[in-house]
């Protein structure tokens, strides 16, 4: 079996990429080669079972996405994107890379004729919903977002859904719950900050707040993610019809819950680090977003959810190495 992971070299990329070498296989099928690629290269390292080649581009260069679909992978995740604050500072590239990237890449195994029929897993987003919002989200509510970016994964939504439609691959699109707590520095993601008030106190940083505590959002951890995708690659899509693309599962939790968590994990040294700096435009970004769902799709079709935020937080000690109050 062979594989590619675009946006290997994000957080999400490479830990979906370094679960996969650890057992060199997916599903209980072998996995013989994994092409890794990214902006910049992801300096994956081979082991004795799988052959990775690191590559680095541009997808909005059709001439680069049919480099990689050339060779033909059983399984394409497709995780690269201009996050949603970026996406709206900069319009051209929002589109370039989440819109145009994305048809190109969809375009490029169309081109490789009827006998090439890949999985192709698409990490969607949240952000492709839009107020006024239902008390729970369901799987029919309407997908009319308020943002840049939320169009543009929506764009790449509709094109799985029709590509999967006429039968060029097997499409899954997933959309992703704000993935908490990221590790490293922090993106530009307008959501960032739900990770940076967990991750600095715990660090011994400060880190800025800038919304209100009563501010609720779905959420989910990176463990949770990578197990989304493996799923994604592997599931029955029978059941799903033409409409491939679910509400993954989460948890709907306050700001003010958050922190509680935190205190309850990390004591209130680490919380006192927390400092209230308000910012309009996160807020307003913050304000188009959905705060809770009803799966029921996904939870159907065996996608499995974090069991409440305190987990979460360990889970991210557990692989920072920072020590919990």
């Amino acid at each position: 079996m062979k594989l590619l992971i675009i946006g290997a070299a994000g957080m999400i990329g490479r830990r979906l990429a370094e679960t996969i070498l650890k057992t060199g296989t997916l599903d209980g099928h072998r996995v013989d080669a994994l092409a890794a690629f990214d902006v910049a290269p992801a300096d994956l390292a081979s082991t004795a079972q799988v052959a990775v080649t690191n590559l680095s581009g541009d997808i909005s260069d059709r001439a680069t996405v049919d480099s990689l679909v050339a060779h033909r992978p059983d399984v394409i995740f497709h995780l690269a994107a201009i996050v949603s604050g970026e996406a709206e500072a900069d319009f051209d590239k929002g589109y370039a890379i989440n819109m145009d990237g994305t048809r190109h890449l969809f375009e490029a195994i169309r081109a490789q004729g009827p006998d090439y029929h890949p999985r192709v897993v698409y990490t969607s987003s949240i952000a492709v919903f839009g107020a006024p919002f239902e008390e729970k989200i369901t799987d029919t509510f309407l997908t009319a977002p308020m943002t840049s970016y939320g169009a543009q994964k929506m764009i790449g939504e509709l094109l799985l859904n029709d590509y999967s439609r006429k039968g060029f691959f097997d499409g899954v699109g997933i959309r992703l719950p704000t993935i908490v707590v990221r590790p490293g520095k922090p993106n530009k993601a307008a959501s960032g900050f739900f990770s940076g008030i967990i991750r600095e106190p715990l660090a011994g940083l400060e880190a800025e707040l800038p919304v209100e505590d009563d501010v609720r959002h779905w959420f989910a951890s990176p463990d949770a993610a990578i197990g989304f995708l493996l799923h994604a690659a592997t599931m029955d899509t029978a059941q799903l019809g033409t409409r491939r693309c679910l509400n993954m599962p989460g948890l709907s939790l306050t700001i003010a819950e958050v922190l509680d968590a935190l205190r309850e994990v990390a004591g209130d040294e680490a919380l006192a680090r927390v400092k209230r700096v308000p910012d309009e435009t996160i807020r307003e970004i913050v304000a188009g977003w959905p705060r809770d769902f009803a799966p029921d799709l996904a939870l159907a079709a065996g996608f499995t959810a974090d069991p409440d935020f305190p987990s979460i937080i360990r889970a991210h000690i557990r692989d920072s190495g920072h020590a919990s109050g």
